[in-house]
């Protein structure tokens, strides 16, 4: 496993992030695909085996049972201090008034949660899951940086949005003299490369992490254009990511099976090198549901395409609207 610095911090993480949606309770929350604790400990204990320090999860995963799953499997298979642990705050953990959003009081009662389903003391990095245009930036910042004072996390990071808006994030911490954002967390893959046109150059000029997420855009870079999975046809979210009749999509999962072909190797490792070559990317963010997922995505990491390789990956895509946000 290869580790690298997390944007301009000191820290240390692997090259791969183990996403963690994929772990939690399926009849908790409205992902019914995703993997219980029993099915879900081994791949995690695979992953951290592998060298994988890095693992990303959310408070709104499978309502709280994904971090519960991740907290007991980091206890019972590695060490604590040894993981960079990574969770999210924004999207409705409850009913009612203040039951989400990044108010003050919204991410005070989060991190407590969050922490006490982790089973932990603190986070390595805390993540705005989306930006909340119906509080104040300044309210949000604050309650981060009190949040990262108490000790209750170590760096906090941001998730896809403008970069307008995270460079206004960025601008009025430090205006401040509040903690800032040090990672993005953003959607980005052969299908859904939007992001290059200002996020990822504003990124590597601040030197700001890139985890992207969905890096083999929800399994559809795996497979063939009329393929699919269990996944696929019950992820409500994923459908508004990607357009099924697009046919420079069909043109670029095409690409990605001739470029694996051609290396004699599964079409996702062909993915993921994409994006794993791509500046600034620090570590894609990828999920697990079998043990060859993991295999695969550890191999990426080996696999250099050429700047032909490249290009015949990149030449199909067209522009597309803006999804994730």
């Amino acid at each position: 496993m290869e580790y690298v610095k997390f944007g301009s911090t000191g820290l240390e993480v692997s090259r791969l992030c183990l996403g963690c949606m994929t772990y939690g309770e399926p009849d908790r929350g409205n992902h019914t695909w995703t993997l219980n604790e029993e099915k879900s400990r081994p791949l995690i204990r695979q992953a951290l085996e592998a060298g994988v320090n890095f693992l990303d999860t959310a408070n709104v995963y499978s309502d709280g049972s994904s971090e519960e799953i991740v907290g007991r499997a980091i206890r019972d298979f590695s060490r604590r201090e040894d993981v960079v642990l990574a969770t999210k705050v924004f999207n409705r953990m409850r009913p009612g008034p203040n039951g989400a959003g990044l108010s003050r009081k919204a991410i005070m009662a989060e991190i407590d949660s969050s922490l006490r389903r982790l089973g932990t003391d603190y986070v390595d990095l805390y993540q705005i899951h989306r930006f909340d245009h119906s509080t104040p930036i300044e309210e949000t910042l604050e309650a981060l940086h009190d949040v990262v004072k108490a000790g209750k996390a170590r760096y906090i990071g941001a998730s896809s949005m403008h970069a307008w808006e995270f460079a206004k994030a960025i601008y009025t911490s430090r205006q401040h003299g509040w903690t800032p954002f040090v990672s993005m967390q953003n959607h980005l893959n052969l299908l859904y490369r939007e992001e290059e046109r200002e996020m990822l150059g504003f990124c590597q000029d601040q030197g700001i992490a890139v985890i992207p997420w969905s890096p083999l855009a929800r399994g559809r870079l795996t497979r063939d254009w009329n393929a699919s999975s269990e996944r696929q046809d019950s992820d409500a979210y994923g459908h508004t990511l990607y357009d099924a009749t697009a046919d420079a999509d069909r043109q670029v999962i095409e690409a990605v099976a001739q470029v694996a072909e051609q290396r004699g190797v599964p079409r996702a490792q062909v993915a993921l090198a994409w994006i794993a070559q791509k500046s600034p990317v620090t570590a894609p963010i990828v999920g697990a549901s079998k043990p060859h997922h993991l295999d695969d995505a550890v191999a990426a990491l080996s696999l250099r395409l050429s700047d032909e390789e490249i290009a015949t990956l990149e030449r199909p895509y067209v522009p597309h609207r803006v999804a994730g946000f």
